[in-house]
């Protein structure tokens, strides 16, 4: 296939994807080398950023997306009534960033890095579209893993989990298996803040 007609099969398909593509789907899809075809996506991505579209091609991880022009926001806001980036409070932001450095994690990581019930903030984040299911991990009970999602990158402007500031992790002691009984103490536990 052509480099032009390679460019027009990728600029469809990631416009009726609305989602990112993976390149190794795109390749497959199209029967080219990957390397072909992200050279393809890169020169058109170029070409729209270069002549200041209205949409645009990023990566996102292992795949690429289309999205409008951060330039056009103000537009589309107004022509659509879309909804500002979803608001997060301090426990769910302190959640979130549990999760994207420790993925996958569980309810019991974060809630013993954190020290307070997470369970509000989970579902929130969960409802948000932040972070997902990302399996249950093999020991009894088998706690739910949770990794964050594209939307998390979207939503911070990043394009990998790379991007990510360095951080000191915090050394975590035996894990918590989750159907443990729960350990009576003099003092009420602490609740979580919304």
């Amino acid at each position: 296939m052509e480099r032009i007609e390679l460019q027009r099969a990728v600029e469809a398909i990631l416009f009726a994807a609305g989602e990112p593509v993976e390149i190794s789907r795109l390749a497959m899809t199209l029967e080219e080398d990957p390397a072909d075809v992200e050279g393809a996506v890169t020169a058109l991505a170029d070409e729209l950023a270069f002549n200041r579209r209205g949409i645009r091609i990023i990566r996102l991880e292992n795949g690429f997306q289309m999205v409008s022009s951060g330039e056009m926001a103000d537009y589309i806001t107004k022509a659509l009534e879309t909804r500002k980036p979803p608001k997060l409070s301090s426990s769910q932001l302190e959640t979130l960033t549990i999760i994207a450095y420790y993925q996958p994690a569980t309810k019991a990581m974060v809630e013993q890095i954190r020290g307070v019930d997470s369970s509000y903030s989970v579902g929130a984040l969960l409802n948000k579209k932040l972070i997902e299911e990302a399996g249950r991990l093999n020991v009894p009970g088998r706690p739910i893993q949770y990794r964050t999602t594209p939307d998390f990158l979207r939503t911070f402007g990043i394009s990998s989990l790379a991007e990510l500031p360095a951080i000191e992790k915090v050394e975590l002691g035996e894990p918590i298996i989750e159907d443990e009984p729960a350990q009576v103490n003099e003092e009420e536990p602490a609740k979580e803040s919304n």
